[in-house]
C-alpha cells in the first residue's frame, strides 16, 4: 500500500499559494487495511477515511464508468489493481491531476506542471464530459485564477458547450450548483465565473435569469456600456473590490434582473423594473438553495438601489423613511451592505469605474444620527403610538441637521 499527496494542493504548492487542504490517494490498499490502522469511513458514494490525528482525507484509489446521466451516473473500481494513473485519469484538469510521493517527487503524467506555467486550464481526458459539474467548476476557477493569468484552454471550451449542447448541463442539480457558484462569488474576480459560462453556452441553463439581460439596452446617457449583461458583471467585479460579503456581490449580481423584461417599446428606458427584479428574483431563490440573508438583502437592493443613487435630492423624512424599509435603524449592519451594493451598481458603468460614490458617506452620516436619538433621551412618559411618532420627529429632525453640517 502506497500513499501519495493530490489534488489542489499539490497544484497550489506550484503556484507558491497557501494551502488550505490536503487529500490523499491510497494506492494498492483497501477498506479493510485503512480501518485496522484507525481512520475513519466517510464517503458514501465511493470509499473515503479521515486520518486518526490530522483528520485529512484518503481516498482509495479508483477509475469510474459512466452509467447513468448527470454526475451520479457512475459506477466506481477501488481495487488494489488500480494504478496512481489510472486515478489521476478520472479528474478533470490536468492541473488538478498531479501527485507528490513519500521523498518528494512530482508524479505528472498528464502535463499538468506545462499546463501551469502555460496558465491554462486544460482537461485531462474526453471522460471530462461525464460530469456536468465540471463546467461550473472550471469557471470557478477560472474566476479564482484570473489574476494570475489562467484562461480556458480552447480544446476544453469547445468540449464544454458540446456538454450543454448535448443537455448534460440540465442534469445538475440546484444545491451543486449554488455550491459551486457561491465559491465563486467569494473568489477575486467572480464575474468570470459568469462570463466562462456565457462562454460555452452554459448560462442560459443555469441562470438563464442572468443571461437574459444580455442585450438589453440601458441609456447611454447613464449607462456608456449600454448592455445591461454587461453592466451587471462589471457591477459585480466592483463589488468584488469594495467587500468580502458575498451577500453584498449576490445582491449586486442580481439587483437590475427586471429589466430583462422590460418591453421593447420602451427601451432603453426601463420604468418599474425595480419591482419586476423583486419579483424575477423570488423565483431565482426558490430554484435555487440561496441563503436568507442573501436573499433578504437582495430583495432590498432590487427595490430601493434606484433611492440610494437620488440620496442627495431627498429629504430628510424620506431619507428616514427609507432607513425604516430596510430596517436600517436596527440592522445597521445590513444597511451597509445594502450601500456597499449600490456603490458597485454606481461604480459599475464605463468610465466610472474610479467615481467617488458620495451618496454612500451622505447616507451613512444621516444613519447615524438617526440611530443616535433614543427613546429614553427624549424624557417621555407615554408608550405606543404617540412616542413613535415623536421619536420619529426628532430622528428626522437629527438627520436634517446631520447633512446641513455636513454641507
Amino acid at each position: 500500500m502506497k500513499i501519495f499527496a493530490v489534488g489542489g494542493a499539490i497544484r497550489d504548492e506550484l503556484l507558491n499559494l497557501e494551502v488550505y487542504e490536503r487529500d490523499w490517494a491510497v494506492v494498492g490498499g483497501s477498506a479493510k487495511n485503512l480501518i485496522a490502522k484507525g481512520y475513519k469511513p466517510v464517503g458514501k458514494d465511493f470509499p473515503v477515511f479521515l486520518h486518526p490525528k490530522t483528520g485529512e482525507e484518503y481516498a482509495l484509489a479508483r477509475t469510474e464508468r459512466k452509467v447513468g446521466p448527470g454526475y451520479h451516473g457512475f459506477s466506481f473500481d477501488t481495487s488494489t489493481e488500480v494504478t496512481l494513473e489510472e486515478d489521476l485519469g478520472r479528474r478533470d484538469l490536468t492541473i488538478n491531476a498531479m501527485a507528490r510521493d513519500s521523498n518528494g517527487n512530482i508524479i505528472d503524467p498528464y502535463g499538468g506542471q506545462v499546463d501551469l506555467e502555460n496558465r491554462l486550464l486544460r482537461h485531462v481526458s474526453p471522460a471530462f464530459t461525464e460530469d456536468p459539474l465540471r463546467i461550473l467548476r472550471v469557471a470557478r476557477f477560472a474566476a479564482r485564477f484570473n489574476k494570475i493569468g489562467f484562461t480556458v484552454a480552447k480544446e476544453t471550451e469547445k468540449l464544454m458547450r458540446k456538454m450543454v449542447s448535448a443537455g448534460e448541463a440540465d442534469s445538475l442539480k440546484p444545491d451543486r450548483v449554488w455550491q459551486e457558484t457561491e465559491k465563486a462569488l467569494s473568489g477575486p474576480t467572480p464575474e468570470v465565473y459568469f462570463k466562462v459560462l456565457r462562454d460555452c453556452s452554459a448560462l442560459s441553463t443555469v441562470f438563464p435569469e442572468i443571461n437574459a439581460l444580455f442585450g438589453i439596452p440601458q441609456s447611454e446617457k447613464w449607462h456608456p456600456e449600454v448592455d445591461t449583461g454587461i453592466h451587471t458583471l462589471m457591477a459585480l467585479s466592483i463589488a468584488a473590490r469594495v467587500t468580502d460579503s458575498v451577500a453584498v456581490r449576490f445582491a449586486t449580481l442580481t439587483h437590475d434582473l427586471g429589466k430583462a423584461t422590460t418591453p421593447k417599446d420602451i427601451w432603453p428606458k426601463h420604468h418599474g423594473h425595480e419591482e419586476r427584479s423583486v419579483e424575477i428574483l423570488r423565483s431565482f431563490c426558490k430554484r435555487l438553495p440561496i441563503p436568507k440573508r442573501y436573499r433578504e438583502l437582495a430583495v432590498a437592493v432590487a427595490q430601493q438601489h434606484g433611492m440610494a443613487h437620488r440620496a442627495k435630492e431627498l429629504k430628510p423624512n424620506t431619507i428616514y423613511k427609507l432607513f425604516e424599509s430596510l430596517d436600517g435603524l436596527r440592522r445597521p449592519e445590513r444597511f451597509e451592505e445594502f450601500i456597499l451594493a449600490c456603490e458597485a451598481d454606481a461604480r459599475g458603468r464605463a468610465g466610472f469605474e474610479n467615481h467617488q460614490y458620495s451618496q454612500a458617506d451622505l447616507l451613512r452620516t444621516a444613519l447615524n444620527a438617526a440611530r443616535k436619538v433614543q427613546a429614553k433621551d427624549l424624557g417621555e412618559i407615554e408608550q405606543g403610538p404617540s412616542l413613535g411618532e415623536k421619536l420619529r420627529k426628532y430622528r428626522v429632525k437629527a438627520i436634517h441637521a446631520a447633512l446641513a453640517k455636513k454641507n
